[in-house]
C-alpha cells in the first residue's frame, strides 16, 4: 500500500522527533506535502523531514508537541567494574541536545509489511545529567554525587519502525507498533564535576577513567540508551498519531 509506505517513513521522523499535522483544510506551515504516487516519494519524504527541523526545535503547540531541545531520559545505570566493590554509576534526568539537527542519509520504505529503515546522522549531540556513583575506582572509594556532561560527535542511527494501519471517519490512520534504534557514536568526550563536595582527587580520578575507558563506557551504556530512546520516540509518535492522518501529508497530482 502506497499510503502505508509514505506514512511509515514519516514515522521515522519521530527519532529526530516527529512530522505531524492535525487534519484540516489548511496545510500547516511545518508540513511539506508530497504528491500521491510520486515515483520519487522517498526524496519528497526526506525533504519533508528536513523541512520540519526548526519547528521540532521550538515545539508545535497546536498539536501539543513540546520542543525537543532538549528531550529527557529518566535514568541510565552502568556497572563499569566488577567485584563486590565494583564501580557503578547512575545518571538521572538526562537532558539530550541536538536531536532536531539531523540529516536523513538513506531510507528503505516498507514492502509487504517489512519495517521501514532509515539511516540518520546527527553531527553533534550532548548530554547533561545528575551523577551518582558507588564502589571503588582503582584504589579510591568513589561514592558520591555530582554532574555529568558528554559531547558526542557524528552520531549515526539506524531506525526501524513497524506500523499498523486502520481507518476512522473515512481517513487513514497509523500506529507505531515497534521501534528499534541502533546507534554508532564516532567520537565521545565525557566528564564529571562537583563530585562529593567538589573533591579534587576524586573528580580527577573519575575523569581520567572516563577519558581512558570512553569506548567501554559507551559500549556498556548502549543497550539501555537504545531501549530508552526507542521508548521515548515511540511514545511521542503514537501520542501525535492520534491527531494525524495520511491525507494531511499527501496531495493529488
Amino acid at each position: 500500500m502506497q499510503f502505508m509506505n509514505i506514512l511509515s517513513f514519516i514515522i521515522i521522523g519521530f527519532f529526530g522527533n516527529s512530522l505531524a499535522a492535525i487534519h484540516n483544510s489548511t496545510v500547516p506551515p511545518y508540513v511539506h506535502q508530497c504528491i500521491e504516487n510520486d515515483p520519487e516519494i522517498e526524496k519528497c519524504a526526506i525533504v519533508a523531514l528536513h523541512h520540519i527541523r526548526p519547528y521540532l526545535k521550538a515545539g508545535i503547540p497546536e498539536i501539543e508537541m513540546p520542543k525537543v531541545e532538549p528531550f529527557r531520559i529518566d535514568s541510565l545505570s552502568l556497572a563499569l567494574t566488577t567485584g563486590p566493590n565494583g564501580y557503578k554509576i547512575t545518571l538521572r534526568n538526562l537532558d539530550i541536545f541536538g536531536a532536531s539537527n539531523y540529516t536523513i542519509k538513506k531510507l528503505k520504505l516498507s514492502k509487504n509489511g517489512s519495517p521501514v529503515e532509515a539511516k540518520v546522522h546527527f553531527p553533534k549531540m550532548k548530554i547533561d545529567a545528575k551523577y551518582t556513583s558507588s564502589g571503588v575506582l582503582i584504589i579510591l572509594p568513589a561514592s558520591g554525587n555530582g554532574t555529568f556532561h558528554a559531547d558526542f560527535t557524528d552520531v549515526y542511527a539506524l531506525v526501524r519502525v513497524a506500523v499498523s494501519h486502520f481507518e476512522r471517519d473515512n481517513l487513514n490512520w497509523y500506529n507505531a507498533d515497534k521501534m528499534e534504534i541502533d546507534l554508532k557514536i564516532t567520537q565521545a568526550h565525557m566528564a564529571v564535576k562537583n563530585i562529593f563536595n567538589n573533591n579534587r582527587i576524586l573528580n580527577e580520578a573519575i575523569n581520567l577513567f572516563l577519558r581512558e575507558n570512553g569506548e567501554e563506557v559507551i559500549r556498556i551504556m548502549m543497550p539501555q540508551l537504545r531501549t530508552k530512546l526507542a521508548g521515548v520516540f515511540k511514545k511521542i509518535a503514537n501520542q501525535l498519531l492520534k491527531h494525524v492522518n495520511l491525507e494531511t501529508f499527501l496531495k493529488s497530482a
